[in-house]
Formats: structure tokens, sequence, C-alpha cells
């Protein structure tokens, strides 16, 4: 949810609130009850990747890319001899 700066006209209260985009502007001063607060256009906040996810999932190391071709260019193991469901009776 985006972060929206206010400021009252009449008192001068300044304030941010979390709001959702759908949410209709706030218009009453929480601070003098009037109905004389206006949003202020800002700059708004930059986006922030918490946890270690991002990087080391998309962006792999040198030495892992390095790995992961000799594994994929490794010769497959040989397919193990079918056996007979089959048993022959007696």
């Amino acid at each position: 949810m985006p972060t929206y700066e206010y400021q009252c006209s009449a008192c001068g209260h300044h304030f941010e609130e979390f709001q959702s985009f759908s949410e209709a502007t706030l218009t009453k001063c929480p601070q003098c009850k009037k109905n004389k607060l206006e949003r202020l256009i800002g700059t708004g906040t930059a986006i922030l990747f918490k946890g270690s996810g991002f990087y080391e999932t998309d962006y792999r190391s040198d030495s892992y890319k390095s790995a992961a071709k000799s594994d994929s260019t490794a010769p497959a193991p040989a397919p193990a001899p079918a056996s007979d469901s089959k048993k022959a009776k007696d």
C-alpha cells in the first residue's frame, strides 16, 4: 500500500497515511476536525526488495553456473537391464 502525505490548511497539521489505491482521499483533519485536509503531491517511495530470495535466485554466481554446466554435459547413466516380471512355473 502506498503512503500518502496530508496537510491541514486550517491548523497546519502534517502527517502520512497508508492507504490502498481504491480508498477515498481523506478530508477531515484528525487534529482540528475541520474539513480542510489536502493530500500533498510527493515523489513517492522507492521499491525495496527485502530478503535474500530475489538476488540469489535471479543472479547466480559464476561457480554455480560452471557447476550446472558441467552437470548438464556429463554423460547419462546407462539404463538398468529389464527384468522379467513373469516367473516360469515349475
